[in-house]
């Protein structure tokens, strides 16, 4: 069984996604097993209690040293044997001591078709924000493993989503989440799952 963390920021839409699909049977070779979170008022801590899930808060503002906090970070996950990493609307950059401990093991889901509206910077509602500055007819989300360059590991999966008038931001993140996000996320959780037991197997 692969063991999987989701770390957070924030409200946990992904993750909720994530633990509906669990519950659907989505991923059968994998578990949620803990949920850590950047910032201690994250409500998808309350998310995570809700499902019977262990969570951990590792705060980035208690850390100077960024380096003291990547540590941290692959500590809380050695400790519960973690083997694939899930970043869900994470919002601090993972240093190389945590890529190096999960090397193509940490997925992240970014709200736009990359190389569009990606990278330092690109995150939350400034995604949607950019898209419909630029005009885009077709937005969408990227599933994609993490390396040292934010947003920039290999993409595994990708959905298109049509940019509508009269769009806000708001109302295209929502679209994003509801037609690409939540359906990705647990589909490349599942193929990650499969590859990782098939290796252990091996």
């Amino acid at each position: 069984m692969i063991k999987i963390a989701v770390l957070v920021s924030g409200g946990g839409t992904n993750l909720q996604a994530l633990i509906d699909a669990q519950k659907a049977g989505a991923f059968p070779n994998g578990k949620i097993v803990l949920v850590m979170a950047s910032n201690p008022k994250a409500y998808a801590l309350e998310r995570a209690k809700n499902a019977g899930i262990e969570s951990v808060v590792v705060s980035r503002k208690s850390f100077d040293d960024p380096a003291d906090y990547d540590r941290a970070v692959v500590e809380t996950l050695q400790s519960r044997g973690i083997d694939l990493v899930v970043l869900a609307g994470f919002l601090s950059i993972l240093g190389k001591p945590v890529i190096d401990a999960y090397p193509e093991r940490i997925l992240n889901i970014h709200p736009s078709l990359i190389p569009s509206f990606c990278g330092a910077g690109f995150y939350g509602l400034r995604v949607h924000q950019a898209a419909l500055d630029y005009g885009v007819k077709i937005t969408g989300a990227t599933v994609h493993l993490v390396n040292e360059i934010p947003d920039g590991g290999r993409i595994l999966l990708q959905k298109a989503v049509e940019v509508l008038p009269g769009d806000t931001p708001e109302l295209l993140q929502k679209r994003v989440m509801e037609q690409a996000e939540w359906k990705l996320l647990p589909q490349a959780v599942a193929m990650l799952c499969e590859q990782l037991e098939q290796e252990k197997g091996n």
